[in-house]
């Protein structure tokens, strides 16, 4: 069943400005009519929704291009090894190693923070804050 971009965009939650843009970068296909309105297919849904996926999942868009490979099927919860999307699986290591780092750095800013502004931590910060400070001052 094939589908006008209005269409794409309401199925998939994406704008039709986002459709053209995926176009446009090379992840999504359409056909065009006589009149120049582009048509899409029904694999079109599942490919958008992977796409969005993947974006919301930290990717950008030029890392999706390393997943071409998974986006016309329903993305596993867990991908195996494949020689096909051997890019993808540098891309996401790249992704977690950055996460990681971001991780570790909003955790030390927090903990100064709270530090400075103890009455802004939860219970459990405060006791850990406590027996930071009791550690320091033994030293």
């Amino acid at each position: 069943m094939a589908m006008l971009i209005g269409e794409l965009a309401t199925r998939t939650g994406a704008t039709t400005r986002a459709l053209r843009y995926y176009e446009a970068q090379g992840l999504l296909e359409s056909e065009r009519t006589g009149n120049g309105y582009r048509v899409y297919g029904p694999g079109a849904v599942t490919r958008v929704r992977n796409i969005r996926d993947l974006l919301a999942s930290g990717f950008t868009v030029e890392d999706v291009k390393s997943f071409v490979a998974y986006l016309d099927d329903d993305l596993p919860e867990v991908f195996t090894y494949s020689p096909t999307c051997a890019d993808g699986y540098g891309v996401g290591a790249q992704r977690v190693a950055e996460l990681d780092e971001r991780i570790a750095s909003l955790s030390r800013l927090r903990g100064i923070l709270v530090r400075r502004m103890p009455w802004l931590a939860a219970p459990a910060d405060a006791a850990a804050a406590d027996a930071d400070a009791g550690d320091e001052s033994a030293a």
